[in-house]
């Protein structure tokens, strides 16, 4: 007990600082254990998002919490068919490993693809979360392929706004300011 408490009050530290959804992760294996933790992992913030991985017991789970109004993040999907159940169970999110995919030599890009056209065909609201990203490449072509949002690393994210163009045109800006003498304030 004491140990859940301290995982709700970082859960819900986080979930103060982050205005948007916030994954956390049920760790029970069977349905009932599945269903005890996210119920209690819900309570804690409104931007909770229980985790589930993409099991028989994590869909049938999905189903329940999401009919009771609870947003689920299926984790740990490899195909566009798990990702179709996972929609059909009602996840809010849809988490592809996409660098793990590639480690074994598979497109991730090609089943974040996939997975967009089959949830376009049907409709389903599902997002599409591109996890395991390993470059900022991974970012944009997740993107193109239609992916929602992404989980990345901090040092990938710092990536993304950084260019040598950028840096070298704001030198060359700062460098014509300075010879001009003149000061904003």
């Amino acid at each position: 007990v004491q140990r859940l408490v301290g995982i709700a009050f970082t859960i819900a530290a986080i979930c103060a600082i982050i205005p948007g959804p916030v994954s956390a992760v049920a760790v029970a294996t069977d349905v009932d254990g599945m269903l005890a933790e996210g119920r209690y992992l819900a309570r804690i913030a409104p931007n909770v998002v229980v985790k589930l991985p993409l099991t028989e017991n994590g869909l049938a789970a999905c189903r329940v919490l999401s009919d009771e109004g609870t947003k689920v993040n299926v984790t740990l999907c490899f195909s566009a068919v798990q990702a179709l159940l996972a929609a059909k169970a009602g996840a809010y999110f849809i988490s592809p490993f996409i660098g793990r995919l590639d480690d074994k030599g598979v497109d991730g890009m090609e089943l974040i693809r996939e997975i967009r056209r089959i949830y376009d065909n049907y409709g389903y609201q599902t997002n599409i979360l591109s996890a395991s990203i390993r470059s900022t490449d991974h970012v944009r072509l997740a993107a193109l392929a239609g992916s929602d949002c992404a989980t990345l690393p901090p040092k990938i994210f710092a990536a993304l706004y950084k260019h040598e163009l950028t840096d070298t045109g704001v030198e060359a800006f700062l460098k014509d300011w300075a010879s001009t003498g003149q000061s904003i304030l």
